[in-house]
Formats: C-alpha cells, sequence, structure tokens
C-alpha cells in the first residue's frame, strides 16, 4: 500500500504542469459541488429535499461557473502543492469569500428559485467551501512532501528517512521555519527540534518538533538523538553568533549554518544551503559600516586598476569596487586561471545587474615595468589598488630571490609607472609581517612601503633604473594600509584545519603559543577602500585587528563545533589530535601593527594612521641597487646583510634556507 501511494506520488508529480491544472480544475468542481450539498444537508438534515438534477439543477451548474474563474484569477492554479504556504491560503479564502457572496446575489436575485433556499445555505456553503478547497491542499501538501501526522516527534508514513542525520534547528524564527520546510522536502537530514531562547515559545512545537531553550539542549539530544545543530541566525550578530557557538562547544555536535543575512538578500545562496561554521562567527567582532564618502572618493566615475585581481584581497577589492559605479575596472594578473575565474564572476554580475561598467581583464606581470605603464597610459588610470605580491612567509623564505624580485621590485615598478602615467591615487595593501619582520616576505613587503615612502615626498624625483636622469613630475598620492591575517585567503590555516579534521586528523600547529590577527576578506577589502581615500601622501594605516588569536584554541574550537572532541593526555579517547609541528623558516611566534607608538587616530574608527621612519629617495635608491647586485649573483647572505640595514627590526632567525643557496653550500 505505501508502495503504491510512493508510485502515485512521483507520477502526480512528474505530470505535465497542464494536466496538473486540469485534475485540480476538475477537483475543485467536484469539491463544490460537494460543498454545495453539504451546505443543504447541513441546514436541512435532509438530503432528500435536495434535487441536484432538477430544482436545484441551476444553482448547482452557477456554483462551479462563478467558483472557477475566481480561483484562476486569484492564481490558485498557479501554486506549486508541495510549497503551498500562508499566502497561497490566504488567496483561497478571498477567492472562497468572493464566490459566495456572488452565489448568495444569484439565489436572492432569482426570483423563481424554489423557497428550499434557506440564508443560512449560503454561510454553510462558504465555510464548507473553505474546509474542503483549502483542506485538500494542505492535505496534498503533507502528501507530497512525505510528513503525515506531524506531532511532537514527526512519524513518517513509512521509514524512508529512518537513516537520515538528525538536526536540530537553532532559531525557531522565519529562517528557521524556511530551513525545516527545505530539509523536509529534500529529505537529506531530519529535522526533530527547535532551540530558541524566547520563553514565550519554550515547550511549544512549531512546524510539529518541539522548541527547547539553549539551557535543555543536553535534554534535547537525549530525547531526539540529534547529532547535529543548523543555525538559522542569518540576521544575528556577530557577537550574538559567537556567544551561541560558545553554548554549544561542549557538547558532541556538529554546528554548520544557513548564510548570512546579506547573502540571502542578494539571492547568492538560499536558506537550504547549510555550511560549517564561519569561523568569523568565532571571533565575535561585527564589521563597521563603510562610510560611503570615502567608499566612493577614489573610484566613482574613474578607471580604476587592480593588481593581483585574482588573488583573495584582490578579487574582493574587485567586488567591492564594483558597487562603487567606476567607468572602468583593469583586472590585472599574472595568472591566466585566476583572471579568467574573477573576469567570469565580475562579467556575469554586470550583467545580471545591467551595471554601467567596463570590465577589462589584462594579462601581464608587475615585473614588467613596460607593460604597466602602457596599460595605465593606454586606459588613463586614475587609481591603483596594489594587491599583487607573494604572502606565504615559508615559500618564500626558499625562494628569496623571486620574493624580493616580485614583493619589492614590482611594487617599485608599478610605483614608477603611476607617476610617469600621472595616476591620481595608489594604494598598497601591505601586511603585518612587515612590522619588525623575522622573514623575507615580511621585510620585502616593508621594502615595498619604503618606496612609496621614499616617493611620497618627492615633488620631481629621478626614478630608478632612468639612464637619462630626467626629473618626472610626481602628481600621485601614494597609500598604503596594513593589516593581519584575512580569513578564507590562499594558504590561510583555516580551509587547512577543515581538510585535517574531514580527514581524521590530526590537525597540524607550528606552537601552542602563536598568535595571529584575523579579518574577514570583505571588511579587509572595505577598510582598504576608505583608508586610501584619507590619504595626503606616504601614509601608513593600520587597521584595527581587534585582539590576537591563540591559533591552538581556534583549532580545539573548530574540532569541537565538528562534532568531535580534542585527543589529549587528559583525553587519551578523544577523536581528533592537535600536533605541534614546530615554527616554520622566518615564521613568528606573534605579529605586531605598529613599527613604532606614533599613532593617530583618522575619521574611522576602525582605521588608524602611523607615523614611521623612512629612507630618501636618493639612499633608498642605493640600497635597492646594492640589494638587487646581490640577488643576481645569489649571495643571499649579502641580501640578508642589506635587508638588516634596511629594514628597522629584521631579525632573522635560523640558516638561509633558499634552495639555490642550500645546494650551492652543499655542493661547493
Amino acid at each position: 500500500m505505501l508502495r503504491l501511494a510512493e508510485k502515485l506520488r512521483s507520477r502526480l508529480v512528474s505530470l505535465p504542469r497542464r494536466s496538473k491544472r486540469l485534475i485540480q480544475v476538475t477537483t475543485d468542481v467536484a469539491l463544490v459541488w460537494v460543498a454545495l450539498w453539504l451546505a443543504f444537508v447541513v441546514r436541512l438534515g435532509d438530503s432528500e429535499a435536495i434535487e441536484p438534477f432538477s430544482g436545484h439543477a441551476w444553482l448547482f451548474a452557477l456554483a462551479p461557473i462563478i467558483a472557477i474563474p475566481l480561483f484562476i484569477r486569484f492564481g490558485m492554479y498557479r501554486a506549486v502543492m508541495r510549497y503551498f504556504g500562508n499566502d497561497a491560503l490566504l488567496a483561497i479564502a478571498k477567492a472562497v469569500t468572493l464566490s459566495t457572496l456572488l452565489l448568495a446575489l444569484a439565489v436572492y436575485w432569482y426570483q423563481a428559485a424554489p423557497k428550499l433556499i434557506p440564508r443560512s445555505m449560503v454561510f454553510n456553503y462558504w465555510w464548507l467551501s473553505l474546509v474542503l478547497v483549502g483542506g485538500l491542499r494542505l492535505l496534498m501538501r503533507q502528501y507530497f512532501m512525505g510528513d503525515w501526522f506531524s506531532v511532537d516527534q514527526p512519524t513518517r508514513l513509512r521509514g524512508r528517512d529512518s537513516g537520515l542525520p538528525k538536526v536540530a534547528i537553532y532559531g525557531a524564527g522565519a529562517a528557521g521555519n524556511q530551513l525545516v520546510a527545505a530539509l523536509r522536502l529534500g529529505r537529506g537530514m531530519r529535522p526533530v527540534a527547535f532551540i530558541d531562547d524566547d520563553s514565550g515559545i519554550a515547550n511549544r512545537v512549531i512546524a510539529g518538533l518541539r522548541v527547547y531553550t539553549s539551557k535543555h539542549i543536553q535534554q534535547m539530544i537525549n530525547e531526539t538523538g540529534a547529532d547535529e545543530i543548523l543555525l538559522a541566525m542569518p540576521s544575528a550578530s556577530r557577537a550574538r553568533r559567537r556567544q551561541v557557538l560558545e553554548e554549544l562547544e561542549r557538547f558532541p555536535l556538529h554546528v554548520r549554518s544557513i548564510p548570512g543575512f546579506m547573502d540571502l538578500a542578494s539571492g547568492r545562496v538560499k536558506v537550504e544551503d547549510v555550511q560549517e561554521v564561519d569561523i568569523a562567527d568565532l571571533l565575535g567582532r561585527d564589521a563597521v559600516a563603510p562610510q560611503q564618502t570615502l567608499f566612493e572618493r577614489c573610484i566613482r566615475g574613474q578607471v580604476v586598476m587592480v593588481t593581483g585581481a585574482g588573488g583573495s584581497i584582490g578579487a574582493e577589492l574587485c567586488r567591492q569596487i564594483m558597487l562603487n559605479e567606476p567607468l572602468t575596472l583593469l583586472l590585472f594578473e599574472h595568472s591566466e586561471f585566476n583572471l579568467y575565474s574573477i573576469h567570469a564572476e565580475l562579467e556575469s554580475r554586470v550583467k545580471r545587474e545591467s551595471l554601467p561598467l567596463r570590465l577589462v581583464p589584462i594579462l601581464g606581470s608587475i615585473r614588467n615595468a613596460d607593460r604597466l605603464l602602457d596599460v595605465m597610459q593606454t586606459w588613463k588610470v586614475d587609481t591603483i589598488y596594489h594587491a599583487a605580491a607573494y604572502k606565504h612567509v615559508p615559500m618564500v623564505e626558499h625562494n628569496i630571490a623571486e620574493g624580493v624580485l616580485n614583493n619589492l621590485v614590482g611594487t617599485l615598478n608599478t610605483a614608477q609607472a603611476a607617476i610617469r602615467a600621472r595616476v591620481s591615487n595608489f594604494v598598497l595593501i601591505s601586511t603585518d609581517k612587515a612590522v619588525r619582520p623575522t622573514n623575507v616576505m615580511g621585510s620585502t613587503k616593508r621594502l615595498a612601503e619604503m618606496v612609496l615612502q621614499a616617493l611620497s615626498h618627492e615633488a620631481a624625483p629621478v626614478l630608478f633604473g632612468d639612464d637619462k636622469a630626467l626629473c618626472q613630475l610626481n602628481k600621485t598620492r601614494f597609500t598604503m594600509v596594513r593589516f593581519g591575517n584575512v580569513l578564507g585567503s590562499s594558504g590561510s590555516v583555516i580551509p587547512l584545519f577543515h581538510e585535517q579534521i574531514q580527514k581524521g586528523g590530526p590537525v597540524t600547529v607550528t606552537h601552542p603559543n602563536i598568535t595571529r590577527y584575523f579579518m574577514t576578506i570583505p571588511e579587509a577589502a572595505q577598510l582598504v577602500i576608505q583608508a586610501g581615500a584619507m590619504g595626503e601622501g606616504g601614509d601608513v594605516f593600520v587597521l584595527d585587528m581587534g585582539e590576537p588569536v591563540k591559533i591552538a584554541e581556534l583549532a580545539e574550537k573548530m574540532v569541537h563545533l565538528s562534532g568531535l572532541s580534542v585527543r589529549s593526555a587528559k583525553s587519551p579517547h578523544g577523536d581528533i589530535a592537535i600536533e605541534f609541528t614546530g615554527l616554520r623558516p622566518g615564521e613568528k611566534l606573534y605579529e605586531e601593527l605598529l613599527i613604532g607608538d606614533n599613532v593617530s587616530p583618522t575619521e574611522h574608527p576602525m582605521i588608524m594612521r602611523a607615523s614611521e621612519e623612512h629612507l630618501s629617495w636618493a639612499l633608498f635608491k642605493v640600497r635597492l641597487s646594492d640589494v638587487l647586485d646581490a640577488v643576481e649573483r645569489d649571495d643571499y647572505e649579502r641580501v640578508r646583510q642589506l635587508l638588516r640595514e634596511t629594514v628597522s627590526g629584521y631579525k632573522p632567525e635560523g640558516e638561509i634556507v633558499d634552495w639555490i643557496h642550500m645546494k650551492r653550500r652543499l655542493d661547493p
């Protein structure tokens, strides 16, 4: 019997739309007749007095003639039965009420009608039609969704979902109810309970699920067997989400969430698109809304160029820049695949939202000075966001020459091309690793900052490498923005932890006491754009990164929120071990954002302005020439010495681990 019901359901769902509408109309005609017949029976108490084929035939013919066109007009046949909701019920109530009123007028205007049409029959017809027409649709919705006989703990008509993961929904609001409906329809998970801190609905039943408070989560686990929690709190602040996650961390539950409010509102994702908990929620800091005047100052109506446009920060800068209506956006990237990916993403958005924007994808390297100048002059670039850089500390430590040529020379080429092309604004994306660095990557990023600082104080510099020694009028306003790690960027520890947890561990952390600053990519990009608009020339802006995060504690939280336990000496039977592998070449225990203490506030609460020492352009060119000579000769001992002399606080630890240097040392 159950197999037959399932087969009938599948067949009905697969019918063409026209056939489904024909069945609905035919069924509604029959329901109108049944409601009319029952209206007489309820009023008269005797079915023999009803004459549907003689005395009352006109009435039985008129009722569907009035009702069906109104049902069509109110969209009752456009609603998909599986997604039947409150709006459809309201439409049914309106259509049935109006058809009843029209039928009542017809009855009392038709003078030849038999006397056995009492006034109360019309009222009976109204409520019976509501019950039959609306009730059948609700019944069919439950039939198609498979959620029969839902009570406190829903009992299925058959056991097809008995093996599905049992999930509790944290948040019994609109998003939570939508999520329950989506999960029941998709049949990939089985919702068994709600969790909500609203005392007004505690221990109530919503959508067939009991509502527990956060104080009774263990009771909920014991009674329902839930092994996962889905956070349905898309509009909650990060501080509130962090509080919830801290409450859930002590329970053996895998915690996931539905997307954020802005993602839902933009249509990029749906409520049922559950995802792993955003690590930004663990940080608990809400982003500050951007100041629109700063956001637009260097972008609106201008030609904007982003170097490294396919990277994590570069791509997000492009997304944010698009929101501020630039005239043209140049995507400058040396990786063909990265350029293709970001261009395809942005182009589809331009078409979807009909944005008045020209997107120009340009393959090129920042180490090609002629290519940079050609691009800037051809497109008459107004603003440059320079995000192209090598940023993986151990990788650059093993490849010193490439780190110097890309991070230092690449920035030099881009800055000098900007001066020659009369670019108005130049914003360098820097890093906290440039402050008192212990590695080549950080020291080359500090040198990149010093290039811009030196050029900013020259009204007409003789550019590096200019054999003719001609002065160039400097109209470019150079700005540097320094911040820490961004969540989800390439090389970030967060995706690595997720992957290790999914594989069963171990989770690898370099040192028990290592700490890092973290910020989300969108927040960092917004602040970079705003900081770049505040610069006067040579400014170093530092973003407020909040409190540093201990990486070992972050790893533990991620294990717990995956529904697993940490294996340690105290808990030898835990699920996932955390192993400490030792600091990698060039890695620091902690990062800093300021070289000195000379820092002042700006008009934005999350952005500070630092005043730091720098070299004159004439002296810096001499040091730069020495560094490049040493790199060309593969003399990395000399490179290290020059970095010590030039970069304040540079204290390399350990031996030089560049691959060429080590090979030559082993095989002289």
